[in-house]
């Protein structure tokens, strides 16, 4: 159950929402601070969550982060992958604005101890739904709320957006052909592996296949596709909804998270059995999925004999289009790099590029983000070393031998194309 809160309303900004729109203004919390400042009874908690929420969505936020401080609500805002200050709220309103967010999200209002998931959906004129995922947890100054923003845009885009090279693509290509086997994408958090997910469905999606999902959430609605929302309370598991999937005869099966043994190994067997599995695992690196899947308990030879592909990715943000300018980087700063770059690389052309910085990305120099990606197709050589349980780094020679373009080259080459800075790409590795 869900709440939809609409933003007709909300007149006396709305010219200010429309420019942040156009990229043309900060982010302004005016509306906010003019309503703060008003006094009890006269304030409006409802006024106020709903505007935040709505300042997040114009200024392209990912998630809104109300972290309670001893003495203030500290509101981030998390843009293209990093999180900014943007506002300290008076600490006697934490409490009003979370049993408002509560509220909206069919929360209980009376637990203060234990953590909650909800969900809420905005409707903003003249843009798509925005459904507000949003988890709270107690910590020691009180509840903290974290509420992410799912734009419903998927849609609108392919994996041909993604940022994928020519050459990972025709990877990718290969391994959605086969009628069985597993596709899965690897990173961290954040990275973007459910999105990829998302766009390798979109291309296999036709009326002749049965596609059936099961996610925890549901990111994003794909027409002709059955999605299933993984409810703890009901039993309905990842590895139970798996087993259940198998019998409503699905030809393609995606599986929002391998988290668990039970669930790895539900998702190995299903993938031997004639059907294509697609699922993501939080690894570092495509050639880490093998001791991931080793640690879950999956046996080597079950490994060899099922998986297709490991998709490992970051995300990087790419620069303003606004105030991209060249940067040409000295022989002493070139050298400065051998230690994160293969050498071949850096030689020849220095020539790279920086955003300096304008109103259309809010002094930052960037706007909007980018994958880079390392594909791990697994060949016969790959197969043997999977069955003799060979390590990462075994694992990763021999990719790069058969081919693979390690994520560092490929945000090294994305740097060389103006995308975006060896500075972006080096801060991703090591955040």
């Amino acid at each position: 159950m869900c709440f939809c809160i609409s933003f007709r309303l909300l007149t006396t900004n709305y010219c200010l929402l429309t420019q942040m729109a156009d990229g043309d203004a900060k982010i302004d919390m005016s509306v906010i601070d003019a309503e703060v400042r008003k006094v009890p009874p006269f304030r409006s908690i409802i006024k106020i969550v709903d505007t935040l929420v709505a300042q997040a969505f114009f200024a392209r936020s990912s998630d809104v982060h109300l972290d309670p401080e001893e003495h203030t609500l500290r509101v981030r805002f998390r843009i293209d992958g990093v999180l900014h200050d943007v506002y300290a709220f008076p600490k006697e309103l934490h409490q009003e604005i979370i049993t408002r967010i509560k509220v909206l999200s069919a929360m209980r209002t009376d637990e203060h101890q234990a953590a909650q998931d909800g969900r809420m959906r905005i409707v903003i004129p003249e843009n798509p739904p925005v459904d507000v995922r949003v988890s709270i947890t107690p910590t020691y100054f009180g509840e903290n709320c974290v509420m992410r923003l799912l734009i419903a845009r998927a849609n609108d885009f392919t994996i041909k957006d993604l940022g994928f090279s020519p050459h990972n693509l025709e990877i990718i290509g290969r391994a959605m052909k086969k009628p069985y086997g597993l596709i899965l994408a690897t990173g961290p958090t954040g990275s973007g592996k459910t999105t990829t997910l998302y766009m390798v469905l979109k291309e296999l999606n036709k009326p002749e296949i049965s596609i059936i999902t099961i996610e925890d959430p549901i990111e994003y609605s794909l027409p002709g596709v059955d999605q299933i929302q993984v409810n703890a309370k009901t039993g309905l598991t990842f590895a139970n909804g798996l087993r259940s999937i198998l019998r409503q005869d699905p030809n393609i099966v995606m599986v929002g998270e391998i988290r668990d043994g039970e669930t790895a190994n539900i998702a190995v067997n299903a993938a031997m059995t004639g059907h294509l599995v697609l699922s993501t695992l939080h690894t570092n690196d495509a050639p880490t999925t093998l001791p991931r899947l080793l640690d879950l308990g999956v046996e080597p030879f079950l490994i060899a004999s099922t998986l297709n592909i490991a998709i490992g990715q970051r995300l990087v943000r790419t620069i303003c289009p606004d105030c991209k300018v060249k940067k040409e980087l000295t022989e002493e700063e070139m050298k400065g790099l051998t230690d994160a770059f293969p050498a071949e690389l850096l030689k020849g052309n220095h020539v790279f590029y920086r955003g300096e910085g304008c109103a259309r990305c809010s002094g930052s120099g960037y706007k909007g983000r980018v994958g880079i990606h390392e594909v791990l197709e697994v060949t016969e050589e790959i197969r043997t070393l999977m069955m003799r349980r060979a390590n990462a780094d075994e694992m990763r020679a021999a990719a790069i031998k058969a081919g693979m373009v390690t994520m560092t080259v490929d945000g090294f080459e994305k740097a060389r194309q103006g995308m975006t800075t060896l500075e972006e790409v080096l801060r991703v590795f090591h955040e």
